[in-house]
């Protein structure tokens, strides 16, 4: 009984600590990254296109899937003040966390639009959003979209006006590189490494990286 107490009063604080809300403004990073406040937070159950990701209609007609998704999206929640649920942590530091904005479930209001897709690797509570969605051919359904394969592929390709590179270093800062810069020609991105494409110095500096110092 001691050692069950022990373990109890151990891992409590914890357990609240997880359980805590994590509110404030929304600055939309790309479509499933948001800052909520000051913390990092990857919206739980759905998975949307990279910024920079091009995509393709059933017509093969290339168009920028991953900046038109991301713009919808800040137009619809950035700003707004979001109550989120932490749900897990992933590799890159990241708070799972199921959102609400007034109230509505974001995940799931994404999803139903086609703004998203349900993350199904980790999660079915958005299935059912999902298939109404691809039956209407809503936004992202109307095309050849699969951002999961984007990732694993393992390098982004420069898309669109959104030419700034982040990078991330050997020590793990956060760096962006513009056209013209000594080593712009030279930085790759991999997505599997967290790194991205901005569409503006702007916005990198809002998403917490730094200009190259050349």
């Amino acid at each position: 009984m001691l050692r069950f107490c022990l373990a109890f009063v151990l891992f409590a604080p914890s357990l609240a600590i997880a359980a805590d809300l994590v509110e404030g403004p929304v600055n939309v990073i790309d479509a499933d990254t948001w800052y909520v406040g000051d913390v990092r937070v990857r919206l739980h159950g759905i998975d949307a296109p990279e910024l920079g990701q091009n995509c393709e209609t059933n017509d093969d007609t290339a168009w920028v899937c991953g900046n038109l998704v991301t713009q919808e999206v800040r137009r619809r929640f950035h700003g707004k003040s979001a109550q989120c649920t932490p749900l897990d942590r992933d590799r890159y530091g990241r708070v799972v966390a199921r959102c609400r904005v007034i109230g509505r479930d974001v995940g799931r209001e994404l999803v139903r639009h086609g703004l998203a897709f349900a993350y199904r690797k980790y999660s079915t509570d958005y299935a059912p959003e999902e298939a109404l969605a691809a039956s209407e051919r809503a936004g992202l359904h109307s095309a050849h979209v699969q951002p999961w394969v984007h990732r694993a592929s393992g390098t982004a390709q420069l898309s669109g006006p959104c030419r700034i590179k982040g990078n991330i270093s050997s020590a793990g800062e956060r760096i962006y590189h513009a056209p013209g810069q000594k080593h712009y020609s030279k930085t790759r991105i991999s997505l599997s490494r967290e790194e991205r494409w901005f569409c503006s110095e702007a916005e990198a500096a809002a998403a917490g990286w730094r200009k190259a110092a050349r």
